[in-house]
C-alpha cells in the first residue's frame, strides 16, 4: 500500500475510487470480495456488498466494510431502479462471459442514480480458481475501445502491462500479504514500486496500462 500522498500522485485504484465517490452517499458494491477498496471510503451513509462466495462475504463482514450484505449471484439480483448513487464493479467483469458482463453493466446502470464505476484488466488476463472459489476464474477480457464504446471514460491503473506476468499467481485474496505476486521481474518488490512511477504516465495512457478504471456518468 502506497502512502496517501503517493496514491494521489500515481493515481492508485483506491485514490481514483475515493475521488469518484466524493459526490455519492450510497453505493452498491457488486462482487465485493473479501476486501473491497471501499474500505477506504469513509463518508458513505449506506453501502451494500453483494458477494456469492461465502468465505469472501464473511471476510468482508469481519472488516465491517459495508453496512449491509447479500450473498447472491449478481445475475440473480433484483433491485429497484435508481437504488444507489453509484454502482461499482471492482475486478468483476473479467469473471463473467461477455454476454453476462454486458447484461450486468445494463443492470448496474438501471440501479445507479449518478454513475457506474468499474475496474478490470486491460484485455484478457488468465486466472483459475483462487481460494477454492470457482467464480474467480476469468472468462473474458475487455478492451479500451469496448469500454469507451459503452460510454465509459477510461483511465489506466496498476502501472504498465509489460511489468506483469502473463497469468495470475496470487495464492489467495483473503490471506495474501503483498501485491507483488504478479510482477514478472525480480526483485518483485523493487519493480512493483518502480512500476508505480510509470503509473503516473499510464494513468493517462490506458492503452498501455495493466488495468482500467472506468466511469460512466448517468
Amino acid at each position: 500500500m502506497y502512502p496517501k500522498i503517493i496514491q494521489k500522485i500515481v493515481h492508485t485504484l483506491d485514490y481514483c475510487l475515493q475521488s469518484e465517490l466524493k459526490d455519492c452517499q450510497t453505493v452498491l458494491d457488486l462482487g465485493c470480495g473479501p476486501r473491497s477498496p471501499l474500505i477506504h471510503v469513509k463518508h458513505l451513509q449506506d453501502s451494500l456488498g453483494v458477494e456469492v462466495h461465502l468465505p469472501y462475504l464473511k471476510a468482508s463482514q469481519k472488516l465491517k466494510i459495508h453496512k449491509d450484505y447479500l450473498q447472491k449471484n449478481i445475475l440473480d439480483l433484483d433491485l429497484p431502479p435508481k437504488s444507489f448513487d453509484a454502482v461499482i464493479l471492482i475486478e468483476v467483469l473479467e469473471h463473467l462471459s461477455k454476454k453476462d458482463g454486458q447484461r450486468v453493466l445494463k443492470l448496474a446502470q438501471k440501479w445507479a442514480k449518478k454513475k457506474v464505476i468499474l475496474s478490470t484488466p486491460n484485455g484478457y488476463f488468465p486466472m483459475g480458481k483462487v481460494d477454492n472459489n470457482p467464480h474467480q476464474q476469468h472468462l473474458s477480457g475487455w478492451s479500451l475501445e469496448e469500454l469507451q464504446k459503452l460510454g465509459f471514460t477510461v483511465k489506466g491503473v496498476s502501472g504498465l502491462k509489460s511489468f506483469y506476468s502473463s497469468q495470475n499467481h496470487t495464492p489467495s485474496l483473503i490471506n495474501s500479504d503483498n501485491n507483488y505476486y504478479n510482477i514478472k521481474y525480480h526483485p518483485q518488490a523493487f519493480f512493483y514500486y518502480l512500476n508505480g512511477i510509470f503509473q503516473i504516465l499510464s494513468h493517462y495512457l490506458p492503452k498501455y496500462s495493466f488495468g482500467f478504471f472506468a466511469v460512466k456518468k448517468l
